[in-house]
């Protein structure tokens, strides 16, 4: 099954809040499923970003069971699906020149980051663009906008304060680093 097809079969068979089946349309309607999930990093490819959010699924759910999470199918479904829709519209494709191997200037398109709604933090920006269409619980909403740990932790707070009282929180963390330093780079998992 495509990345693509995947996900709406996870998402529609997992999720069934109020609201779902408009999110999902507005997902549809942007970039999501084409967009790289980074310029450079991990999945900085066409369809990346739909990629990567299998992956953080994939080991979401693995992690779960492994450290017997409470949280439900519906709540595994929802961050680990929705956890990067900050990423919708923010990386556009753009020619630049390099020399190649025989020394000869060469153009070649890579990604660059310019937002088309630009809104503040990773996290903060996700649980606002959730919940624009449904409502999240306040575990689900702590743990998208803590899960990018201390790579986002400025003004914010600490995220270690949310992750000892939400293990959802903890586990979404912990699925998105392995997904971006293992997965990412293998393709699903």
């Amino acid at each position: 099954m495509d990345p693509k097809q995947e996900y709406l079969r996870i998402a529609l068979e997992n999720i069934k809040r109020e609201g779902i089946p408009e999110l999902m349309a507005w997902i549809g309607s942007t970039d999501f499923f084409t967009a790289p999930a980074s310029t450079r990093y991990h999945g900085a490819y066409e369809g990346g970003l739909v990629v990567h959010s299998l992956n953080v699924y994939s080991q979401l759910k693995r992690l779960c069971e492994f450290y017997d999470c409470e949280a439900s199918r519906e709540s595994i479904a929802i961050v680990a699906l929705f956890h990067d829709l900050c990423k919708i519209g923010t990386y556009k494709k753009e020619l630049r020149w390099r020399k190649n191997d025989q020394n000869q200037w060469e153009q070649y398109e890579t990604y660059t980051r310019s937002e088309d709604f630009k809104y503040g933090g990773h996290g903060s920006k996700s649980v606002y663009l959730v919940q624009h269409f449904m409502r999240l619980d306040p575990d689900e909403a702590a743990a998208i906008n803590c899960h990018m740990g201390q790579w986002e932790a400025t003004q914010y707070g600490n995220p270690s304060e949310v992750y000892e009282e939400n293990r959802l929180a903890w586990l979404l963390h912990v699925a998105d680093e392995a997904a971006t330093y293992i997965n990412d780079k293998e393709g699903i998992q």
